[in-house]
């Protein structure tokens, strides 16, 4: 350590020192000496921020608190305590930018200091306020704006107004595997985009027996949905993984049919061939009775590729089931099928006392032509061989 390190300690304990015995001018005379001898640390300009704002000069401090992030603008201190004395020079709108920009640098809460959990907490509370002001104002100013929008405009609209005033978030695609460029990044499709959405439905009552056959009959097929290799990052996935409260039976599976599973499920499956899967060999189609225990949560995910789309149908509803798809909730209705894109994160709640059953299958996104989906099988493939060399 050299003497100059040591001197701009010595001169920084003694500034907290002279604060503690509530001598602000002399801090401030340490402070200004080690400065004046090299030192540039943070700490030192957090502490200058400190006694500034002990000795009432609120703008001083956020001076001080400049310096400091001009040094490391992803302080999470300096920014909170930034946004702290902006709040209290020019209000809260004034504050709630720094904060927002804080709070997505903030330590998770394991390693958050205690002493910076109510500020915090104050911050995200500043941030939400000012978003359910600046959307109900958008609101007022556009309430005069007669035009005609179709549904899915407003729909888009209103999700919009909700994003720009930072209520909620925007949700792109993140494909785990395969991004296709220029598909549109829809949390749920349009039903008049598959005619054959009421056939499936009308088809409810003939799954739902032959599902119950299989949980009578068959309920050592539904494995785990999640199950990771010991020693694999499991994430989000802790709880769930190789555990029987999310658990499957496959009907097919990466492109190969389950003879076993659509032996006890006929009907179901020659229904699932008569309509628009994916046929993607050695990847798709996948559907699967897809089985969610009483009061369990499937954590927010994404899925392989937007070049597939997903369609569920419920089957089992016991009582009050969601499910997530951006910034989109919806409550699963019997016989009502639904398309979504699974590269948008989602998630699932079962808020029943019961299990709580859906019918899942993929299918080609509308949107690719049937040369593209030639060629995306075949690259996929021949990635797959380039990996297996």
């Amino acid at each position: 350590m050299s003497s100059a390190t040591t001197l701009h300690e010595r001169l920084s304990a003694r500034a907290h020192d002279a604060l503690r015995r509530g001598d602000l001018v002399g801090a401030l005379s340490l402070i200004a000496e080690a400065e004046a001898g090299g030192a540039t640390g943070v700490d030192l300009k957090v502490q200058k921020a400190v006694v500034r704002r002990a000795a009432g000069d609120l703008a001083g401090a956020v001076e001080a608190l400049d310096e400091a992030l001009a040094i490391d603008p992803y302080d999470y201190f300096a920014l909170l305590s930034k946004g702290a004395l902006v709040e209290k020079l020019s209000g809260e709108r004034a504050a709630a930018q720094i904060y927002r920009n804080a709070l997505k640098i903030a330590p998770a809460p394991p390693a958050m200091p205690p002493q910076l959990g109510p500020p915090t907490a104050r911050a995200r509370a500043v941030v939400a306020r000012t978003a359910d002001a600046l959307e109900a104002y958008l609101r007022e100013r556009l309430a005069g704006v007669a035009v005609e929008v179709s549904l899915p405009g407003r729909r888009r609209f209103e999700e919009s107004l909700s994003i720009f005033s930072g209520r909620t978030q925007a949700y792109t695609q993140e494909p785990l595997l395969l991004h296709y460029p220029g598909l549109p990044a829809i949390p749920f499709h349009d039903r008049a985009e598959f005619p054959w959405l009421p056939v499936l439905e009308a088809a409810t009552a003939t799954i739902q027996a032959e599902l119950q056959t299989a949980l009578a009959e068959a309920a050592d097929g539904f494995v785990p949905y999640i199950a990771y290799p010991p020693g694999a990052p499991v994430n989000q996935w802790g709880e769930l993984n190789h555990s029987r409260r999310w658990s499957s039976l496959f009907l097919w599976k990466d492109g190969v049919k389950q003879d076993a599973a659509c032996a006890v499920c006929p009907d179901t499956a020659a229904l699932l061939e008569s309509l628009p899967m994916a046929a993607q060999p050695g990847f798709a189609p996948t559907a699967v009775f897809s089985a969610l225990d009483a009061r369990t949560h499937i954590p927010p995910h994404t899925g392989s590729t937007n070049a597939r789309l997903l369609v569920h149908l419920p089957l089992i509803l016991p009582g009050p089931a969601r499910f997530r798809v951006g910034n989109e909730t919806r409550t699963w209705k019997m016989g009502e099928a639904w398309v979504f894109d699974d590269t948008i994160e989602h998630e699932a709640w079962n808020d029943a006392d019961a299990l709580r059953v859906i019918l899942i299958f993929d299918i080609w996104n509308p949107c690719l032509d049937a040369g593209e989906r030639q060629l995306i099988t075949a690259m996929m493939h021949a990635r797959n061989e380039f990996f297996s060399d």
